[in-house]
């Protein structure tokens, strides 16, 4: 199987942090969230992986760089405008050829990984697999209905939610798809949904599966979305000090200290992570608190 990941968006809804970075580079929890993709899709096995930039393409190849980090061979495919996840599947197929891929949205944070669904999808003869999670107001998000184990139809922000089943940002397909991407027409936003390519596989006959995510997911597409998913990492992480810290210094709780960083007659209360380099001088860091590489932070709270 091969990855594909969007990382096209100009982040418009997170500036003005992103006047100067791109959206999926902004650090959660100390680690850029396109990163925190990668990990999750190198984790489940798959190394061949495309993704797929636009304006700030030149930021992300300098961040990713060939991918050999994670024992991953990328694959760059520029998308000359933001025309829809459906168009950025069209523009990828000579990469993806007939190969089943998973496709993973660059700004998207979901606990416990990719591992069971890929292994899933894989063993399956499914045409695609959506990921699903039960949410409070499903009229923000694209629904799923199913029946009898299947998907039936998909909502785009209904007013009368068939379910409370919500579309994540992350999909499976086989090569069914591009008959589906090269068949649909563009919305009234001048872009190809993706909703409207399952929608064409489900009524074509082709077999479309959900998977219920039980755990945390998080589209880091807004400030208050991206500052709750650096609170729910924090209180994954387990506590370690690779850094100083001086003995007038208190650390208490779920806290990282990364390397060469000083903690100066100061307290840091966890879940807390400080980044490398960075220096804490006379200072009181609170709980739920990310501080970046090659920081001061002085005489303050």
């Amino acid at each position: 199987m091969k990855g594909l990941i969007l990382s096209g968006g100009k982040g418009t809804r997170l500036r003005p942090i992103t006047y100067t970075s791109a959206k999926q580079l902004v650090p959660v929890a100390n680690r850029p969230v396109l990163f925190r993709v990668l990990d999750a899709v190198t984790e489940a096995g798959i190394t061949d992986i495309g993704i797929v930039v636009g304006d700030t393409a030149e930021e992300i190849k300098a961040a990713v760089g060939d991918g050999s980090r994670w024992g991953a061979r990328i694959t760059y495919i520029r998308q000359e405008a933001p025309l829809g996840l459906a168009h950025a599947v069209k523009i990828s197929q000579d990469y993806l050829g007939r190969d089943r891929f998973v496709m993973f949205l660059g700004d998207n944070v979901i606990e416990g990984g990719i591992a069971s669904l890929v292994e899933q999808f894989a063993a399956s003869d499914w045409n695609a697999q959506i990921v699903l999670k039960r949410v409070e107001d499903p009229r923000r998000f694209g629904v799923a209905e199913l029946r009898d184990g299947r998907v039936v139809r998909l909502v785009e922000k209904p007013k009368e939610p068939p379910s409370d089943l919500a579309l994540v940002g992350i999909y499976m397909f086989d090569h069914h798809i591009f008959e589906a991407v090269n068949a649909i027409e563009p919305s009234w936003r001048g872009e190809l949904e993706i909703t409207d390519a399952i929608q064409y596989l489900i009524d074509k006959g082709y077999k479309v599966y959900p998977y219920i995510h039980e755990g945390w997911w998080i589209d880091t597409g807004k400030m208050e979305d991206m500052l709750e998913a650096n609170r729910l990492i924090l209180e994954t992480i387990e506590p370690r000090v690779e850094g100083f810290v001086d003995s007038d210094s208190r650390v208490n709780g779920k806290v990282v200290i990364e390397k060469d960083a000083e903690i100066i007659r100061s307290t840091v209360r966890g879940p807390a992570i400080i980044g490398e380099r960075t220096r804490v001088v006379n200072a009181y860091i609170g709980p739920y608190t990310s501080i970046y590489h090659d920081c001061l932070i002085a005489d303050c709270e």
